[in-house]
């Protein structure tokens, strides 16, 4: 998994690369992207898959601020970005959600 970032020449939007490896996807045959950024819809922005099994989302976000995420694989797991900046614990659940700073 992995984020990449790159700013507009104003610096107030940061377009964020949501990436699902090959080996983190698993064979998966959807992957969605859930967050602050679309009120943690689980449907909304889906990730298009890549001829080398790899799923990807690019997404402009607002510069100088924190959004928390999870991917959600087949509609049934819920997963981290292992490269996120950081994890928070998520509020209604015992586990973290994944932190991208822009």
């Amino acid at each position: 998994m992995a984020l990449k970032k790159s700013y507009s020449k104003d610096k107030k939007t940061c377009n964020v690369t949501f990436t699902v490896t090959a080996e983190a996807a698993n064979g998966a045959k959807e992957i969605t992207v859930a967050g602050d950024f679309n009120s943690w819809s689980s449907k909304e922005t889906p990730l298009k898959k890549g001829k080398d099994g790899s799923f990807s989302v690019k997404i402009p976000l607002e510069a100088g601020k924190e959004y928390q995420f999870r991917y959600l694989i087949d509609g049934a797991r819920w997963e981290n970005d292992w490269a996120a900046d950081k994890y928070i614990p998520a509020p209604f659940s015992s586990t973290d959600n994944s932190v991208v700073i822009c």
